[in-house]
């Protein structure tokens, strides 16, 4: 459980990693929006999933 975690949040935080990417002086600087759009959705996509699973161990279980 632990390790799903700790690989959402390295998702998460590779997400931030991508709005940060810096390629204005190579070839790559064509895709700076699709780099931005992706970065974007993936930070907020495993930023939900993450408070989901927050608040699903809050939360008493059924038995």
């Amino acid at each position: 459980m632990l390790d799903r975690t700790l690989l959402f949040v390295a998702a998460m935080i590779a997400g931030f990693a991508m709005l940060r990417l810096s390629e204005a002086d190579s070839f790559l600087s064509s895709l700076n929006p699709v780099f931005e759009v992706v970065g974007y959705l993936a930070a907020l996509l495993f930023a939900l999933v993450l408070i989901y699973k927050g608040i699903r161990a809050v939360l008493p279980s059924k038995p």
